[in-house]
């Protein structure tokens, strides 16, 4: 597949001002694969196309704000389901909209499915659904169904604002993809027929 060029204003627009616009050519290279490393690492998509300051940007925004949601969830709201769970874990699939960063994530699940011992402390493995006994911020006492309602009565209400911190950044990473396959939206002039262009000029020329 050839390199995909856009051009931003098309070539013969006019500005308002009378004079030709200028147009601005940015080379996408291959698209589908700038917008598959867009989704392996926010931002790797456009400096593979050498829009490296866009890169960077996206890359600190959307990945902080992921790590940020991570953070504040203690390193318990990324996970993927696996089945007998009470609650589906639908989140997961918004989370992985940002790449590589949630799919630990799916490893973990797979070793959990075939019965294995999860990877690196437990990082973003399902919780275990057997009893757990908690205290939460009162002090009160009490034994949660899973591990799961350990986490949430646990990290009230840090829990929640993790998860939606890193559903966030997943979903932005979206439009990161989007953006690095087809290239920013940029609002052409509008078209003024040459023509057109001197019967206006006259026009504002002329004494009212």
């Amino acid at each position: 597949m050839a390199n995909k060029t856009i051009q931003f204003p098309p070539p013969g627009y006019y500005s308002d001002g009378g004079e030709l616009a200028e147009s601005l050519e940015i080379n996408l290279h291959e698209p589908w694969l700038a917008a598959l490393l867009a989704w392996a690492l926010p931002g790797l998509g456009h400096i593979y196309q050498g829009r490296t300051g866009k890169g960077l940007l996206f890359f600190i925004c959307v990945l902080g704000t992921f790590l940020y949601g991570l953070y504040l969830g203690g390193g318990k709201v990324v996970y993927a389901s696996v089945p007998g769970e009470p609650q589906y874990r639908w989140q997961y699939w918004c989370q992985l909209g940002v790449g590589l960063p949630a799919a630990p994530a799916l490893i973990q699940r797979h070793r959990v499915l075939n019965r294995q011992q999860p990877l690196w402390s437990r990082f973003m493995a399902p919780p275990q659904l057997q009893p757990e006994e908690t205290v939460d911020d009162s002090g009160h006492e009490s034994v949660q169904p899973d591990e799961l309602g350990k986490w949430i009565v646990d990290l009230h209400p840090r829990f929640e604002l993790g998860t939606v911190y890193t559903v966030i950044a997943g979903l932005l990473n979206i439009l990161v993809i989007c953006d690095a396959y087809a290239g920013p939206l940029v609002l052409a002039p509008r078209e003024i027929k040459k023509g057109q262009l001197n019967k206006e000029t006259n026009t504002d020329t002329q004494p009212r």
